[in-house]
């Protein structure tokens, strides 16, 4: 990619995200109180997180769902190939995680056919490249650019708006919802008193995948834990509102397999949705991030990826700041807690923009500045 396009790419981006933030704010007040019943939820999750982790999977037992601790991606990968057995054809939604854990190209490799189904995602696995904001993946595409990957689908395509490209998308990717056996999400917020996961989206692609294969595996860091369903919701609010897409298109809630209650009020599983329902929560450095007072803040990170638009340096750099998928400030936070990099946070300008528009109230700079210290150690 060249920088001119990158430029030209970020520059609308930013340009078209900024503006509208700033007006949801404005015209939905509540989200301010929501932020900040938000941040306390999360801060008691963090300081308690075994305890919390421990009652999550309780909850999801309940329901009749499978639940698994991985304590890195090497065990998720695992864990999601003995589930996915010998079924051979899966989608996938937009799953920061999953791909953190490399989910995606390991079933690859073992011979499945994986399909992304977000547009984003699907975009950059038509173009074999890694994904440059937390939120939009694609973002450093220009529409022009876009209009030359989807042509890998289909080489006499001549689409060229967003609209043909989505719908173009939209066509390829409908067969693969129906021959799905296996659907993977990831978990925007995970209720502990429920064993509950939220996700959000505007394309839907999310709900069919959630809800079409037989099986839906959810994969999610342990951060995305928080106290109860009540606090699920505010979760999805804040992030979407955060992203500049409030309100979102779709909120789908997951508590187990699909069931019904239908015959004498007896509930009984599976009713239309999948068969089974299996969770993987994922620590990956995150128990360790969780004991240390500066660092923890990192955890508290709900991916509304606003962090990256006020920021000169990832306005210069882009993808090559940070380790994918986390990029930016708060993937510069974030490659270390998971991959132990240091490198991306001796790139910080330290602008403060980050801390300013964080809806967390993440002091990103100190924790930058934490992990600098631990690397010159």
């Amino acid at each position: 990619m060249s920088e001119s396009i990158w430029y030209v790419a970020i520059e609308r981006a930013v340009n078209n995200n900024i503006p509208r933030v700033k007006s949801i704010l404005e015209r939905h007040q509540y989200i301010l109180d929501a932020r900040s019943r938000l941040r306390q939820a999360k801060l008691e999750v963090i300081r308690n997180l075994k305890e919390y982790v421990g009652m999550t999977m309780e909850s999801v037992r309940r329901n009749g769902g499978n639940v698994y601790l991985a304590k890195d991606g090497g065990e998720a990968r695992s864990i999601v190939e003995k589930i996915v057995g010998d079924r051979s054809t899966i989608v996938m939604g937009k799953s920061m995680v999953a791909y953190e854990c490399g989910i995606r190209q390991h079933l690859i490799n073992k011979g499945k056919e994986v399909w992304e189904t977000d547009l984003g995602e699907f975009l950059i696995q038509l173009s074999n490249e890694p994904p440059s904001h937390i939120i939009a993946p694609a973002i450093h595409m220009t529409r022009e650019q876009a209009s030359k990957v989807i042509k890998k689908i289909d080489s006499t395509s001549s689409v060229q708006s967003h609209e043909e490209i989505a719908g173009e998308a939209r066509k390829f990717l409908r067969q693969k919802f129906i021959n799905a056996e296996v659907g993977i999400t990831g978990a925007n917020a995970i209720s502990a008193d429920t064993g509950s996961i939220l996700l959000i989206e505007n394309e839907g692609n999310i709900r069919m995948t959630s809800i079409m294969p037989e099986v839906h595996i959810a994969i999610a860091g342990v951060e995305k834990i928080v106290p109860t369903l009540e606090h699920a919701f505010l979760e999805v609010m804040v992030q979407s509102a955060y992203a500049g897409l409030y309100p979102p298109t779709y909120v789908n809630l997951t508590s187990g397999p699909s069931s019904t209650g239908d015959i004498e009020m007896k509930r009984v599983s599976p009713a239309h949705g999948p068969k089974e329902f299996h969770l993987i929560l994922l620590d990956n450095g995150r128990f360790k991030t969780a004991d240390d007072p500066i660092l923890s803040e990192a955890l508290l990170c709900i991916r509304c990826g606003r962090c990256h638009f006020h920021c000169p340096v990832y306005r210069v750099m882009g993808q090559r700041w940070g380790d994918p998928p986390f990029t930016g400030p708060m993937g510069a936070m974030w490659s270390y807690v998971v991959y132990g990099d240091s490198k991306p946070s001796l790139l910080c300008a330290h602008s403060g923009g980050c801390r300013e528009v964080c809806p967390m109230d993440i002091n990103i700079p100190k924790v930058l500045e934490r992990i600098k210290y631990i690397a010159q150690k």
